[in-house]
């Protein structure tokens, strides 16, 4: 995976992303925490050619002011295809990126070949809440979103900095992405995606972590009965971050269903 920059509307948006790999397109769109650089962004690129942009006020990525809601980064995705060429791509989104796949799933069926949405947000339940992790340290959060908080995955996906200076950098990109993330998820992430989600025509794949305590996994079968080609594919001993936590078996799943004709 190669780094890349691109400007959008006349340099309203700068776009920090990564590209690699052949055949069909496939747009990665990261969650609240940001994207993470991983082996699974690398296996899926032997398969596909994947984008996979930092959104605006997360990493690199500028513009975050000009987005004020769940609706505008959709338009603003629709906007980065445009300039990446990509007519229609297949769409994984994870989290808060699942909500944003299937924003614009529902927004421009036409535009979203196959549709993967891993542990994703965007609906609710008063019965079992999604966790409020604005209030909670990394440290806190782990527990919610790992099954194995001690496990080697987990310490390589949030290794302890060394430095003043690495401390300092990781403390400013979690309040940058955390500041930026409430626009669509604080209180709750509830923006209306339940008024648009019959609208999704794309064969879809959720993906959920058994042990997800962040997002509970009762939520994937809400998600699956509300799209109307959909499946669901649960993961044992996995928590939030399937693609880290069960890289392979994540790969694999979402390479066979896209590949399915």
């Amino acid at each position: 995976m190669e780094p890349r920059d691109v400007s959008l509307r006349d340099g309203m948006f700068q776009t920090h992303l990564l590209q690699g790999g052949s055949g069909e397109p496939l747009l990665f769109l990261h969650g609240a925490g940001g994207l993470h650089e991983g082996e699974y962004l690398d296996q899926l690129a032997e398969r596909f050619t994947v984008y996979a942009p930092w959104h605006p006020g997360f990493g690199a990525s500028e513009g975050s002011e000009h987005i004020e809601d769940i609706i505008d980064l959709a338009l603003y995705c629709h906007d980065l295809m445009d300039e990446l060429g990509l007519e229609s791509a297949h769409v994984v989104g994870h989290s808060m990126g699942g909500m944003l796949a299937a924003e614009l799933a529902a927004l421009c069926p036409h535009r979203v070949r196959r549709l993967v949405l891993a542990n994703p947000v965007g609906l609710w339940r008063d019965d079992e809440p999604v966790l409020d992790f604005f209030t909670l340290s990394p440290e806190q959060l782990l527990p919610y979103t790992w099954h194995d908080p001690e496990s080697e995955a987990a310490k390589i996906a949030y290794p302890t900095p060394e430095t003043k200076e690495e401390r300092v950098e990781q403390a400013f990109q979690r309040i940058q992405a955390l500041a930026t993330a409430s626009k669509f998820l604080w209180p709750i992430p509830d923006r209306g995606l339940r008024r648009r989600i019959h609208r999704i025509q794309s064969p879809t794949l959720i993906i959920w972590g058994e042990s997800d305590r962040l997002v509970p996994p009762s939520y994937a079968e809400d998600f699956r009965s509300q799209i109307k080609d959909a499946r669901v594919a649960m993961l044992p001993e996995c928590g939030h971050q399937p693609m880290l936590e069960k890289r392979d078996e994540f790969v694999s799943l979402v390479a066979a269903f896209l590949e399915e004709r």
